[in-house]
């Protein structure tokens, strides 16, 4: 961070940010360094997949995704706006490069609003389709949900791309909406994405990450709240294979009381170089008395030469709070289970498939469509067939 200048004088002194996310917030990627690998936030990534979206030496896409609404919805409005909407930046500030390089380079947005004391029942639903994963495409979403309203939200990606995003998520007072964001990219995919929601008075907000597909995915979720009683609810399920690298990473900044956030995140992986990274990084403010917060990362390993990478941080600047913990594990199938299934006449097969099936079970159940549970189960089963095979 750059010292003010002092014309001579003694030099102000610099307050240090208090998390490593907030020591630079701009829309101006310029203001950002090229990355090298070394950083924080980036020394688990591996750069020379990343296509050029990190060093802005990316050539742009011929075909960007699309974006298709399945249906529409009685008070939902889907439209595309030009970034001189007045929300566009009113949510989300990029604390990265990439993120700045993805908002400076979309030209547009996708704007999904929803009427105040709107209860829409059927879900919205919005497909990202990839066109081709040569060159670079940029986008941004804003999920705008207005007071005591209550949504679901579906982002389902699918094709190959080559893609750098922003997602801005602001629920207003008493509303209650839910996301649920599917990356099931092919497998020459490459996508880098930063959701932010900010999270309004007796507010609450489910989150459902899912993550299957592409080369490379890695999803930055950052929260906030707006006013007290609002609390936020992240759940995330991941399987890497052979080669695949699936990072996912979460700040959730109390800064007000009387808050509750929970952050529940499974992974499984196989095969060799299967690489899966979860960071979790929980900021209690000293204003925020009353705060309730857990987070748990558990990861199980299927076969040898998979890693996964687990680091749960808290850092907790008031002794007013109701509950703060973190977890992580990360292992290999229960021998107990499996002694247990198999001495019941289950083939081992079959008890493994069993284990990695109850494993997912309560994340996949956070899921609200039960075409969607369906469709993500056989999704799972078919990586279970090649475990087997």
């Amino acid at each position: 961070m750059a010292r003010p200048h002092s014309h001579g004088a003694t030099p102000p002194e610099i307050v240090p940010p208090k998390t490593k996310s907030q020591l630079l917030r701009s829309f101006d990627v310029a203001d950002f360094p090229k990355l090298n690998g070394r950083e924080e936030d980036w020394r688990f990534t591996p750069l020379r997949r990343l296509r050029g979206l990190h060093d802005s030496s990316a050539e742009p896409a011929t075909a960007a995704p699309k974006h298709e609404l399945s249906a529409a919805c009685e008070g939902v409005t889907v439209e595309t706006v030009t970034k001189a909407d007045k929300r566009i930046g009113s949510v989300l500030t990029p604390f990265d490069r990439v993120s700045a390089q993805a908002f400076t380079s979309a030209s547009e947005a996708l704007m999904i609003a929803v009427d105040r004391n709107k209860v829409v029942h059927v879900p919205v639903v919005v497909e990202v389709k990839g066109k081709g994963a040569d060159g670079a495409s940029y986008g941004h979403t804003f999920i705008d949900v207005g007071e005591s309203a209550e949504v679901t939200v579906i982002l389902d990606h699918t094709g190959s791309a080559t893609l750098a995003d922003n997602v801005e998520i602001n629920v207003g007072a008493n509303a209650h909406l839910t996301v649920v964001s599917i990356a099931d990219w092919d497998r020459d995919s490459v996508q880098l994405q930063h959701q932010k929601a900010r999270i309004g008075r007796d507010a609450s907000l489910k989150h459902v990450a899912v993550t299957l597909g592409g080369d490379l995915v890695r999803q930055y979720l950052s929260a906030e709240f707006a006013g007290p009683n609002a609390s936020i609810d992240a759940y995330g399920l991941y399987f890497a294979e052979g080669g695949q690298h699936l990072e996912h990473r979460q700040l959730v900044d109390h800064g007000v009381p009387d808050c509750r956030s929970n952050v529940n995140y499974k992974g499984a992986l196989q095969d060799a170089d299967a690489h899966t990274v979860w960071v979790g990084d929980v900021l209690i403010q000293d204003v925020a008395t009353g705060t309730e917060t857990y987070e748990i990362n558990r990861n199980l390993v299927l076969s040898d030469g998979a890693r996964a990478d687990s680091v749960p941080n808290l850092e907790i600047e008031t002794g007013e709070i109701v509950s703060a913990g973190h977890a992580s594990a990360t292992g290999r199938f229960d021998d107990e289970q499996l002694f247990y299934l198999q001495s019941r006449g289950i083939p081992e097969d079959e008890a493994r498939r069993l284990v990695v099936r109850g494993f997912f079970d309560d994340l996949l159940r956070q899921v609200p469509v039960e075409s969607l549970r369906e469709r993500l189960h056989d999704a799972i089963e078919r990586r279970l067939d090649r475990v087997d095979a």
